[in-house]
């Protein structure tokens, strides 16, 4: 069991779940933030006064919804931001051992 924790403590595993967890748990309520608050500002400031997803123009016979993609664009940066700054505050970015310098070989 001690090499196990050893492992577990050494290669970065509790960081990578506990950052999964923390990822995932906080996923549901970000984009809700985003997609029932940010975009309809973003949308207004814009000129928009539908859903800021709706956003597009047409080039060519195709639509280029370029409105769902500044909306992901925007759920994915709140997310990274809640997340990167939820780990350090928690100091969850400490969990893990830290890694002894290797010895170079002559």
């Amino acid at each position: 069991m001690k090499g196990f924790l050893s492992f577990i403590r050494e290669q970065g595993v509790m960081g990578l779940a506990v950052g999964f967890i923390l990822g995932g748990a906080i996923s549901k309520v970000v984009s809700s933030l985003v997609t029932d608050i940010v975009n309809p500002l973003v949308g207004i400031l814009l000129g928009f006064t539908a859903n800021l997803q709706d956003a597009s123009f047409w080039l060519a016979g195709s639509e280029i919804m370029w409105g769902h993609f500044l909306a992901v664009l925007i759920d994915f940066a709140i997310i990274a931001a809640v997340v990167y700054f939820g780990v350090h505050g928690l100091g969850l970015d400490k969990l893990d051992k830290p890694k002894e310098p290797k010895e170079k070989k002559k």
